[in-house]
């Protein structure tokens, strides 16, 4: 299975009063690392498609520090359902895992209620990661 990879800049406001990324930010690292993979693999931008984070869990294993100067987030999918997609992300710095993360999203109509994934963007998660 073929995996999507970036890489995200630490900043100087990443860092809380320990010296190191605040576990709060690792979020913001995978919600960025989405939104570079709605515009690369998906063609369209995340704020024009009807989405809802459903869940998200992060599981830490060595702090990030200023010095690291950048993590690399690397996006898998677990699963593809009927209107949910769920994406496993591994944040690595220096080529050693630092995090591991999961987050389901769920498609929706105008009215908030989940809808199936548009095709487009199922042949597109499918086609890139070879499902």
């Amino acid at each position: 299975m073929s995996t999507y990879t970036t890489e995200i800049d630490v900043r100087f406001r990443d860092i809380d009063a320990m010296g190191h990324v605040n576990n709060a930010v690792y979020a913001t690292y995978i919600e960025q690392a989405r939104t570079n993979y709605f515009r690369d693999v998906l063609g369209d931008d995340i704020s024009t498609i009807p989405t809802v984070l459903a869940s998200v869990s992060i599981d830490f294993r060595r702090p990030v520090e200023l010095t690291d100067g950048s993590v690399t987030v690397e996006i898998s999918i677990a699963n593809i359902g009927t209107s949910s997609v769920t994406m496993d992300h591994e944040i690595r710095t220096g080529g050693e895992v630092v995090a591991e993360a999961e987050a389901t999203l769920v498609s929706l109509d105008a009215s908030g209620e989940p809808v199936p994934i548009p095709e487009k963007h199922r042949s597109a998660i499918e086609s890139f990661h070879d499902l």
